[in-house]
């Protein structure tokens, strides 16, 4: 019987790019996802996506359907060849579901240093999703 000590192997090679400890980046082909913050202003409901490095003209697209907000852009790589960069380059995508009471007919978008802020409007002012009551057994 063998026994070892310590942390554990890595099993597969691919367990180990991507890890946030290794500097090997695997190429794939689904987007990477965009940070977000969101929050209630009122009659408004406030999406902020982190964009940082793109052309809003040529590199974004934002657009609503069936309560959902979806945002997709693409991060050129300006100079392919560096010896080292951590910088994320290619398709960005995000989808996010409204809130009840968004109303999809009023919604604007405007990206300002690298930040996407999109405001849907309300029609009802906007209220936090009900709260998990726990049942006794009795």
């Amino acid at each position: 019987m063998t026994s070892t000590t310590g942390p554990a192997p890595v099993q597969r090679m691919d367990d180990w790019v991507g890890s946030p400890l290794s500097t090997v980046h695997r190429q794939v082909s689904q987007p990477h996802p965009i940070p977000i913050e969101q929050y209630p202003d009122g009659l408004t409901y406030v999406i902020e996506l982190e964009l940082p490095g793109i052309d809003p003209a040529r590199d974004l697209e934002v657009s609503v359907q069936t309560g959902v907000l979806s945002v997709r852009a693409e991060r050129r790589e300006e100079n392919p060849v560096r010896h080292d960069s951590e910088f994320r380059y290619g398709t960005f995508a995000r989808h996010v579901a409204l809130p009840l009471g968004s109303n999809t007919r009023n919604v604007t978008a405007a990206y300002h240093n690298g930040i996407l802020t999109v405001r849907v409007g309300m029609e009802t002012e906007y209220q936090a999703p009900p709260q998990a009551i726990p049942v006794e057994t009795v």
